[in-house]
């Protein structure tokens, strides 16, 4: 999930588009700002967009190749009939082919590679072979444009001996702050690869370095998860790796590391809480981007021996300064009045998304427990949406907190073992107004199928009044094996 620092400054109306590299409509420019979530603009009519991955999608036979869902937003909000387009390797422009077990779409990222005003799409295809190398992974980025994405290019694996799985983690941020996005790239190693802005259409870019994050404790695990956003407010981008692999000394932490205009720098960084997946901006309101760390394992499940461990999973957050990361405070199912009670399997925090529902100009936090069983209905799952409030105070437990689950009045569909709605969440302002909706999956769905549920806010909180479900067959994603679709979106 990862957020740079960008809003949008214009809009102009969509028209129709499919399912390869086609056509929309023309689009403007975006600018900094420090703690505010950044939307996708593929297309750059000032309405966010959506990709959301389906990364174990049959193409052409092939089982698993992968596919990613990009929805287009309207005035109207998204929907099964919305402008998209549904992109496989096998679609024309995008690089490489389709091919059983590649899981092309499920790692994403977006920024503005080429600096010409659209945002790009950077897609992993992880278990790509690669020229004999097994799990090699690739790395396209797919260009946007006023006509949505067109023909892509292949960001090439510079160490293939080194590691394996190029892709498997992304996130883009201006961490040098040059005013150009650059792209930083995970594998099954420790060392993570940023390429600066200035990606030319030949795969080159504006340079390339390296970092490497005191995290793993070998084994080839790589970071499990990169995030990217403002956290000391210096508008340079700064950077957060989750990994929580445990070595002889200790369980490692999390880490954060700062850009600089040098770009990111491991030695000014610091350990930070542990978690799988992390968002990044200011939900009290003091103009610094704080960091929201999900930690899904429980405390009394079999290795999970961790001191920051908790029944049924928590959320972290740690809040941003001109210092960088300072103090952390944690939420779970326990604290306040968030409804349901902190059990075994939860995995409360093992999703969760900041956006900006109320125009208030605090991030606010949605939550996914898809591990929720509810009346007796096993790993139904459940969504929490909390407020972030000014004066200091980070996110309310008490005040307007919000709760879904399928079977919540006027959310398609309804409760089943093992759908896991929740499964992934993404705040983002789909329909133009300013204020962030909420769209949730229940990517374990009809025997892994998924589904997506789109609520939109009302300007106040999140409303369930004109709900709406996309399924995959309402988007061209083929339903043969189990693609997950809505399993992961683009950060």
């Amino acid at each position: 999930m990862h957020k740079h620092i960008r809003i949008a400054l214009a809009s102009a109306a969509a028209v129709a588009l499919t399912g390869g590299l086609l056509s929309l409509s023309t689009g403007s420019a975006l600018a900094a700002d420090s703690v505010h979530v950044a939307q996708a603009d593929f297309n750059g009519d000032g309405i966010g967009d959506i990709a959301e991955a389906a990364g174990n999608a049959t193409v052409s036979t092939r089982s698993g190749a992968g596919q990613i869902v990009v929805l287009y937003g309207t005035t109207g909000g998204i929907n099964a009939t919305t402008p998209r387009q549904t992109l496989s390797q096998n679609s024309t422009g995008v690089p490489g082919t389709a091919e059983t077990n590649d899981g092309f779409g499920w790692t994403s990222a977006y920024g503005d590679f080429n600096h010409d005003g659209y945002d790009d799409l950077a897609v992993g295809a992880a278990k790509e072979d690669v020229d004999g190398d097994t799990d090699g992974g690739t790395v396209a980025v797919l260009w946007g444009s006023a006509s949505g994405l067109k023909t892509g290019v292949t960001i090439k694996d510079p160490a293939v001996s080194s590691h394996d799985k190029w892709g498997d983690s992304l996130a883009a941020g201006d961490f040098d702050g040059d005013g150009k996005d650059d792209l930083a790239i995970g594998s099954t190693a420790s060392t993570i690869y940023v390429y600066k802005g200035g990606i030319t259409s030949t795969g080159t870019s504006g340079g390339r370095y390296t970092v490497k994050p005191p995290l793993q404790s070998g084994g080839g695990a790589g970071p499990l998860m990169l995030t990217a956003g403002d956290v000391n407010g210096d508008h340079r981008t700064d950077l957060v790796v989750d990994g929580f692999e445990q070595s002889e000394t200790g369980w490692n932490m999390n880490y954060f590391i700062p850009g600089t205009a040098t770009g990111l720098s491991v030695p000014a960084g610091q350990r930070l809480k542990p978690g799988v997946i992390t968002d990044i901006g200011d939900v009290n309101g003091d103009g610094f981007g704080d960091i929201v760390t999900g930690i899904d394992w429980d405390a009394d499940e079999g290795g999970r021996d961790h001191p920051d461990a908790h029944k049924g999973g928590q959320v972290s957050v740690t809040y941003g300064s001109v210092d960088g990361p300072v103090t952390t405070e944690a939420i779970n199912q326990d604290s306040g009045d968030i409804p349901g009670a902190s059990e075994t399997d939860d995995m409360f925090g093992s999703e969760l998304s900041l956006g900006d529902i109320n125009g208030d100009g605090l991030l606010d936090l949605a939550i996914g427990a898809p591990g929720e069983d509810l009346n007796g209905i096993k790993d139904a799952g459940s969504v929490t949406v909390l407020y972030g409030t000014g004066g200091g105070a980070g996110l309310s437990t008490t005040d307007r907190v919000q709760y879904f689950t399928q079977n919540t009045s006027y959310v398609p569909n309804q409760d089943e073992t093992s759908d896991g709605f929740g499964g992934e969440v993404k705040l983002d302002d789909v329909n133009g107004d300013g204020k962030a909706d909420l769209i949730a999956s229940a990517p374990w769905e009809n025997a892994g199928n998924g589904n997506l549920i789109y609520l939109r806010s009302n300007g106040t909180q999140i409303t369930t009044d004109g709900a709406k479900a996309i399924s995959p067959t309402n988007v061209g994603v083929d339903t043969a094996g189990y693609p997950d679709f809505g399993a992961n979106a683009a950060n």
